[in-house]
């Protein structure tokens, strides 16, 4: 029988909510500045996923303007009642300062795929609300508290206070149901069983010492009691962690927590939670922030491991111990999945195709702009891609791409972007873009945020003329590290990029010579996953050349990141137009393949 390879969601999917509705499995998602709001994939087996469309996809339900990075959408909670599925979530508006903005906010849904209300406003206190519905027909809110005062008069705090759903609004005392000096929690979620209350919650933050702990109450409003599975190797205000990778630096899933549960049709339970994959890149020993911490490239992540309850009801992992696996004996309805259930994307937006070479499995996705709508992979920075920004009819095939807004803007970008989900990855796109000053340029771009960046872009200069060069972004430090290369004009160029662990090798080349010199049919091979870089990161012929030396990548990560620190890498493609007169540049086609080494 097929195990479960984790993570199952791979590459920027931190925080995730699971629930089961009859044979089907949804997971949410956060996804910080980056719109649509809130990623859901589906499965009909915890084995293979699927995304499907984002709930919060209108400017009346989600403004993300100005948001700064890795603020937005945090830690959303899915359920779902009576027919009915609910939706809640953080806007984080102000966070790197004293006085935190966190506003929470309820969506609801008769169907998964939508339509989806317009928001309910709940509460401020804190991030990481989360619905319960309790088997009386009464609902309640529980998350997390945050405390502008210094110093703090909790390390960490919970608050509970009822929902009255049919006036859609918070109603009743507000209690705090656990309050505590040395274990910090956040990601709360309450579960009933055997008419006990579980509340079931992250602690000690998000990097590698990051856990997950249970507690029980025979009152929803407490006192709640933690399970204790141990003592022993306890550092003063350690969490008693049912899930952690702390002390254990081997293992592949590290920063393991923020779960959430979920029951199947055959009595058996599992656990989704985030973790992440570290590069074998640190920080400096005298960083500002994480000194000597290792690198996380790939952002947060999601697994899953299977549980079970103990004879005295608590939750532990089913294998025992509490660090996490790599692989997952599936569950029974794994079995009774027929091979067409097996989820792909669809044939019409992208083609996904998965074979076996030296390096282990290969992810391959071409995208060719044939469609009228984008990929749903593709994720725009804070706003949506209307009219203003790209049409994929004014040249049917292509996508046209409108420059606005520079790099650095929190408000009118043209850039869309998909995630970053192996160390090992190749990048292609063709574009048609002929500039006509330095302030026009466009590209393909591998970021973290908009003050981190490797942006390899075709643009104008007052002596060379049309040229390419590669532009370094570094928390706000910046510099070209090649010199403007010349172009011919009226030629479609080919961007490529190389990732291999934390070095990545740019390329150029012509289309015509690509298609016509060394590898005729070049468009064909390439959608059928022949780039012009093999397995190892190393040209295939003359005609695609070197942009530089290659480059350490691994700055675009959780710890190395000044400002912005809970997403992770995107590889895109981006227009600007800093004239303010919209010179676009048209792709032909945009592909990425992914090496899964793990």
């Amino acid at each position: 029988m097929e195990k479960i390879h984790n993570p199952i969601l791979r590459g920027f999917h931190p925080d995730p909510s699971v629930i089961r509705v009859d044979d089907d499995y949804y997971i949410a998602t956060s996804t910080f500045e980056w719109w649509p709001g809130v990623r859901l994939h589906h499965s009909r087996d915890l084995v293979r996923w699927e995304l499907i469309e984002y709930p919060l996809s209108r400017i009346s339900q989600l403004n993300l303007k100005g948001v700064g990075p890795s603020q937005g959408i945090w830690a959303p909670c899915l359920s779902y009642d009576k027919g009915t599925f609910y939706l809640v979530y953080t806007v984080v508006k102000s966070f790197y300062c004293n006085m935190y903005d966190t506003e929470n906010y309820l969506v609801t849904a008769q169907n998964i795929h939508g339509p989806w209300s317009e928001p309910t406003a709940l509460n401020n206190f804190g991030f990481d609300p989360s619905l319960f519905h309790d088997d009386d027909g009464r609902k309640y809110i529980v998350s997390m508290v945050t405390d502008h005062r210094v110093p703090k008069k909790y390390v960490g705090r919970l608050v509970l206070q009822e929902f009255d759903s049919r006036q859609k609004k918070m109603s009743g005392p507000v209690k705090d149901i656990y309050r505590a000096d040395g274990i910090f929690l956040e990601g709360p979620h309450i579960f009933k069983r055997n008419g006990l209350y579980y509340l079931f919650s992250a602690d000690t933050g998000t990097g590698e010492g990051h856990g997950q702990t249970i507690q029980r109450a025979e009152n929803i409003w407490g006192p709640y009691e933690m399970y204790k599975p141990y003592d022993e190797k306890r550092q003063p205000g350690e969490a008693y962690s049912i899930l952690t990778s702390r002390h254990h630096e081997e293992v592949l899933l590290q920063k393991s927590g923020h779960c959430d549960l979920v029951e199947t049709k055959d009595g058996e339970w599992y656990a989704v939670h985030l973790c992440g994959r570290a590069s074998n890149d640190r920080n400096p020993k005298d960083a500002e922030r994480f000194a000597g911490d290792r690198r996380y490239v790939l952002g947060r992540e999601t697994a899953i491991q299977k549980m079970r309850w103990t004879d005295d009801g608590w939750l532990v992992l089913a294998d025992g111990g509490n660090t996490p696996k790599e692989e997952v004996e599936p569950p029974a309805c794994s079995k009774r999945q027929p091979d067409e259930n097996i989820l792909l994307y669809e044939e019409s937006i992208c083609e996904e195709r998965i074979c076996e070479e030296k390096s282990g499995s290969v992810v391959f996705e071409w995208d060719d702009f044939d469609g009228n709508a984008l990929n749903l992979e593709y994720q725009s920075l804070r706003i949506p891609m209307d009219g203003y920004h790209i049409s994929l009819s004014e040249r049917p095939g292509w996508l046209r791409m409108y420059g606005r807004s520079g790099l650095a803007s929190r408000f009118s970008q043209t850039l869309i972007a998909r995630r970053m989900t192996e160390y090992n990855m190749d990048a292609e796109a063709c574009l048609d873009f002929e500039p006509e000053v330095f302030k026009q340029m466009a590209g393909m771009i591998l970021m973290y945020d908009t003050e981190n960046y490797l942006y390899l872009h075709i643009s104008y200069d007052e002596d060379i003329g049309k040229c390419i060069t590669l532009l370094k972004a570094e928390n706000k430090k910046y510099e070209y590290l090649t010199d403007y290369i010349p172009l011919e004009r009226e030629r479609d160029v080919i961007l490529g990029l190389s990732v291999r662990g934390t070095e990545g090798q740019f390329f150029y080349g012509y289309r015509d010579d690509v298609e016509y010199g060394d590898t005729t049919g070049y468009d064909a091979s390439v959608r059928n996953g022949d780039f012009h870089m093999d397995s190892s990161g190393n040209r295939r012929g003359e005609a695609m050349q070197k942009l530089g030396e290659a480059v350490n990548i691994s700055f675009l990560s959780d710890e190395a990141c000044k400002e912005g620190w809970f997403t992770g890498a995107m590889i895109g493609i981006c227009c600007q137009d800093l004239t303010g007169f919209g010179r676009y540049g048209d792709f032909d086609w945009f592909c990425v393949r992914n090496y899964k080494n793990h």
